[in-house]
């Protein structure tokens, strides 16, 4: 099963109690991970966590769509949120970010600085800058990039 596929699977039950998927992913070899990443506004804790945990690990004992032995690990996106929906990026305009692209754009694959806004469902990045624009789909991952206080 796909990414992809994994998202449209979990993300009406996420959605239902109240929480974004943020992302998924998958980790195989020996017993497998996957990973959920949810967030809401004002933060995750560990009881939005494990509630989620609960009503995710009963969705997939009945569609069983990883085939194999794999643990269940849900949490926060974390401080290095990623970025996967216009959506996401939208609501991350001014921050420092982290992409990598699947092709090179303008010579290269990895930019980090500033998300600058999106046109044309493309993101715009200020880096050193230099403006890039990219396509949502040519990216491979994105990611916010902390600024954390010295």
């Amino acid at each position: 099963m796909s990414k992809e596929d994994l998202i449209t699977l979990l993300e009406p039950v996420v959605d239902g109690l109240g929480f974004e998927l943020v992302d998924v992913e998958f980790q195989s070899g020996g017993i497998g991970v996957l990973r959920v990443y949810i967030d809401k506004a004002g933060g995750i804790g560990l009881e939005d966590c494990a509630e989620a945990s609960q009503q995710i690990s009963a969705l997939l004992d009945v569609e069983d769509p990883i085939p194999g032995s794999f643990t269940l690990e849900v949490s926060s996106p974390g401080l290095d949120r990623r970025l996967r929906t216009i959506e996401h990026f939208e609501r991350y305009v001014g921050q420092r970010v982290k992409v990598q692209t699947k092709m090179p754009v303008s010579g290269r694959k990895r930019f980090t600085g500033e998300l600058a806004g999106i046109e044309d469902g493309e993101i715009c990045l200020d880096v050193d800058g230099q403006k890039h624009r990219v396509q949502l789909a040519d990216i491979h991952s994105a990611r916010l990039v902390p600024e954390l206080d010295s």
